[in-house]
């Protein structure tokens, strides 16, 4: 950056500085706008090529994927494969408008000389689109798995992709299965980044701690600042975190005050007080056991069906797995510190693992005030936006060097 100090002799400098606006003003009305229009047209130089592919996922299933590369080399260049998180996103992982994880990724990293494959998952479509229930409702661990060892496959067959330069990138949920991708592919996988890592159980302890534990430390910590062990019915009708624990669905979008009000009362008593440790903590336990309770009829949800729950339940944890991992095989966490769905103890957790079996080449990076999509936000609730430039830069500068 180039810093400029006005010291003395402001007219003097504001006289150069006019001085040379007047002499490029002239300079560049003799060849028309044109240098304007080409620096305004930089924009829409194509650096990165696009190939749309679709995988077969066997049993007639098949689903979107795309490949990006650099628009100009022929390569063969390194490449990496995106394993998305939980819920029905599709390949660019969009959860809003400026929010697509996925979609800056491989951007990034294509305009930078990588080659990236990402894929919807099966049965959805663009923006949480669920193209077939019946594939979607029935989705297991096991198949995510198979999804992924299938899309490296295609990754790996591309005419532009180096097969001896593969990296995986899961994110979230994706992050369970990409250490189960290399392990059953070692020979094709040189590298593995886990950003927003799962180490413990999905279920029994990172789901527990996102409905119970992290809402029981907002209560006591922020609006029972005075240690009484209660909080008010006053306090939960204007705070966005709490109701969404408290109240039912029907009123989750209301402003209603009044109407809040009675339900809350309704649910915990008339005397405008809830007791944290008597009330609160039951209530959010049974609403965990709720979302649990593994329900095999229908999904009629965009998150984490029951099937789904369930096999996720039943897998060995990440702690436990990522022994497995080869030597070889270079491994990176990213977590952001303020993660309020994957906390940054479970990136924690998994380092010191990897340090326990001597896995020798691998580095975690975590990063204050980001939350689960690497964007700015408070430790109690996420917030969604654009990933951060400066962990965008970090995975390229790791990935760069493990790709050589």
């Amino acid at each position: 950056m180039l810093l400029i100090r006005f010291k003395r002799k402001p007219l003097i400098v504001l006289g150069i500085f006019f001085g040379i606006f007047l002499i490029l003003s002239a300079y560049l009305s003799s060849f028309g706008s044109s240098v304007f229009q080409n620096a305004l047209a930089q924009s829409d130089i194509q650096t990165v090529k696009y190939r749309n592919l679709t995988l077969d996922l066997g049993n007639g299933i098949t689903t979107n994927a795309q490949l990006s590369y650099p628009a100009i080399g022929k390569g063969p260049f390194p490449a990496v494969l995106l394993i998305p998180g939980s819920g029905a996103v599709d390949m660019n992982e969009t959860l809003t408008i400026d929010t697509k994880p996925f979609w800056q990724i491989s951007q990034y990293l294509s305009e930078r000389g990588f080659a990236v494959l990402k894929f919807d998952k099966r049965g959805v479509g663009e923006s949480f689109t669920i193209l077939n229930p019946n594939v979607w409702g029935n989705n297991t661990v096991n198949d995510q798995i198979q999804d992924s060892k299938k899309a490296l496959n295609v990754l790996v067959q591309q005419p532009e992709v180096d097969p001896n330069r593969i990296s995986i990138i899961g994110h979230s949920e994706g992050t369970l299965y990409a250490p189960r991708v290399a392990v059953d592919n070692s020979t094709k996988v040189s590298n593995i980044i886990l950003m927003g890592v799962l180490a413990q159980n999905p279920l029994k302890d990172v789901e527990y701690y996102q409905d119970v534990s992290l809402p029981l430390e907002y209560a006591m910590q922020v609006l029972d600042s005075n240690n009484t062990g209660l909080i008010s019915v006053g306090q939960i009708v204007t705070d966005s975190l709490l109701k969404n624990f408290l109240l039912p669905s029907s009123l989750l979008h209301t402003n209603d005050t009044k109407e809040i009000t009675n339900a809350l009362m309704k649910e915990f008593g008339s005397s405008g007080f809830i007791n944290i440790d008597e009330q609160l903590k039951p209530f959010l336990i049974k609403g965990y056991e709720n979302i649990t309770a593994f329900n095999l009829l229908k999904c009629d949800t965009t998150g984490v069906c029951p099937i789904l729950w369930k096999s996720l339940a039943d897998m060995p944890t990440n702690l436990s797995f990522i022994g497995n991992v080869s030597n070889s095989t270079g491994i990176l966490i990213l977590n952001g510190e303020n993660d309020a769905q994957t906390p940054v103890q479970q990136a924690f957790l998994l380092h010191q693992k990897l340090n326990e079996v001597n896995h020798t080449d691998h580095t975690l990076m975590t990063y204050t005030e980001l939350g689960h999509v690497f964007y700015p936000s408070s430790k109690w609730q996420t917030v969604v936006g654009p990933i951060q430039p400066n962990v965008l830069a970090d995975l390229y500068s790791w990935l760069e060097l493990h790709s050589r």
